[in-house]
C-alpha cells in the first residue's frame, strides 16, 4: 500500500523564506536512492528562481552524464570548479572561496555528504554548504538517506553496504525545507536497467546487490519515516520555543574504553534522544582501571573516537570518575538529573553472568523514577 507523502513546500515558499531571513537559509531534496531525481529537481528550482529575477549559481554538480540533467545546466551560471591532482587522478572540487567571493543569493550544489580531496579547506561537502549559510548565502542541495550518520548501523544491516560518506544528523534537522523526491521501485529498476543511472558495466552488479526490490523498498520506507519524523520534530520544537525543554527529557548513555559496539550503541541513543525531543550525554565512566595511566595509547585514540562521534551526532560527551559503572552512571544521572539511561544488551556468556553481576542488574538495584532503555547493538 503506498504511503502518503507530506505536501511539498514550492519554490515560492522558499523564495519567500529568502526574502524574510539575512541568514542563509538551507533547503533539502531528499532522495531513497541514486537516481531518483535529487539533481533534476534541484536545477529546476534554480531555473525557477533565476526567472523569477534570483541571482542563481551552480556550485556543484554531478551530472553523471545523464541527459535530463544535463539539459537544466544550460541557463545557469556556474562557477568552475577547482581542478585537484591527488595520487595522479585529476579531481573536480567545488570552489568554496570562488562561490563566497561571487556571492550569489542562491547556490545549487550537489551530493551533500561528499567528502572533499585532502588538502581541502574542509574535510566534509557539508562544512562548505555551513560556511555558505554563514555568509548569508542560501544553498540548495541534494542527499540520499543511507549518508545520515545514525543510520550507519541500519543501512548495514538492510542492504549490506558500509557507507563511507555519512554526514551528521543535525544538518537536516536544521535544514529549512526538505523535499522528498520519490519514484517507485519498479520505475527505479527500470532506470537502472535503461542506463540512466550508472554506466551499462555497473548495471548487473547493481541489480544484484544495491539495487534489490527488498532493499530499495526498505530504503523508501526509512526515507518517508525520516521526514514524518523531521516535520513531528520541528512541530515539537516550535511548540519547546514558548517553554524551555524541561530537565526531566535528559537521556544519558554509558561508554566504555573496551566496548565494540560503542558506535551503534551511540547512533541508537542519538535516534532514541531524538525522538524524545531531549538533549542527551554520552558519559565515559572512568572507573580505577580504566585510568588514563592504565590503559595504552591505541585505546585511549578509540576511546576519544568514540566520544567525538557522540558529539558529531548532537551529543554531549563527557567523563565521569567513580569506582564502579553502575554507581558512577547513577550518579551522573541524580547530578544532572536524567530522565533516561540507554545501556547495549549484554552479550555476556551465562556462566559469567552467574559469577559476574551486569550493570543493568547494578542499575535496577539503585534506581527509581529512571527508565532504562534496553538496546541490541
Amino acid at each position: 500500500m503506498p504511503i502518503a507523502e507530506p505536501s511539498r513546500p514550492t519554490p515560492e515558499q522558499f523564495l519567500n523564506l529568502i526574502r524574510r531571513q539575512a541568514r542563509g537559509r538551507l533547503k533539502v531534496y531528499l532522495g531513497s536512492a541514486a537516481g531518483v531525481g535529487k539533481t533534476y529537481a534541484m536545477l529546476r528550482e534554480g531555473q525557477r528562481l533565476k526567472k523569477q529575477g534570483v541571482d542563481v549559481v551552480i556550485g556543484i554538480v554531478e551530472t553523471h552524464g545523464r541527459a535530463e540533467t544535463l539539459e537544466q545546466i544550460t541557463d545557469l551560471e556556474v562557477v568552475p570548479p577547482r581542478i585537484v591532482e591527488y595520487r595522479g587522478v585529476k579531481l573536480r572540487e567545488m570552489d568554496l572561496d570562488a562561490i563566497l567571493a561571487r556571492r550569489p543569493t542562491v547556490c545549487l550544489i550537489d551530493e551533500l555528504a561528499h567528502t572533499n580531496v585532502p588538502g581541502s579547506k574542509h574535510s566534509k561537502r557539508y562544512q562548505d554548504v555551513e560556511e555558505l549559510l554563514f555568509a548569508g548565502i542560501h544553498v540548495i542541495t541534494t542527499v540520499n538517506i543511507q549518508h545520515l550518520e545514525s543510520l550507519y548501523d541500519e543501512i548495514e544491516r538492510t542492504t549490506g553496504v558500509k557507507v563511507k560518506e555519512r554526514f551528521p544528523d543535525r544538518v537536516l534537522a536544521e535544514a529549512d525545507q526538505i523535499v522528498n523526491v520519490d519514484v517507485s521501485v519498479e520505475d527505479l529498476i527500470e532506470r537502472l536497467k535503461t542506463g540512466k543511472i550508472y554506466p551499462e558495466d555497473r548495471v548487473n552488479s547493481s541489480l544484484e546487490h544495491f539495487f534489490t526490490p527488498a532493499n530499495l523498498t526498505r530504503l523508501r520506507e526509512i526515507t518517508l519515516t525520516e521526514i514524518a519524523h523531521l516535520i513531528d520534530r520541528r512541530t515539537r520544537r516550535a511548540e519547546a520555543d514558548q517553554a524551555p525543554i524541561a530537565t526531566t527529557d535528559r537521556v544519558m548513555v554509558g561508554v566504555s574504553s573496551m566496548s565494540p559496539n560503542a558506535s551503534a550503541l551511540l547512533r541508537k541513543t542519538a535516534r532514541v534522544a531524538d525522538r524524545l525531543n531531549a538533549p542527551w550525554y554520552a558519559v565515559y565512566v572512568q572507573t580505577p582501571s580504566e585510568d588514563l595511566t592504565r590503559i595504552d595509547a591505541a585505546t585511549q585514540r578509540v576511546l576519544s573516537k568514540t566520544l567525538e562521534l557522540a558529539q558529531q551526532l548532537g551529543g554531549i560527551p563527557m567523563t565521569f570518575r567513580g569506582p564502579d559503572v553502575a554507581s558512577t552512571m547513577w550518579a551522573f544521572a541524580q547530578e544532572y538529573a536524567i530522565k533516561v539511561i540507554v545501556i547495549g544488551k549484554s552479550r555476556q556468556p551465562w556462566y559469567r553472568r552467574l559469577t559476574r553481576s551486569s550493570i543493568l542488574e547494578g542499575l535496577m538495584k539503585i534506581t527509581n523514577d529512571i527508565d532504562i532503555y534496553i538496546i541490541d547493538v
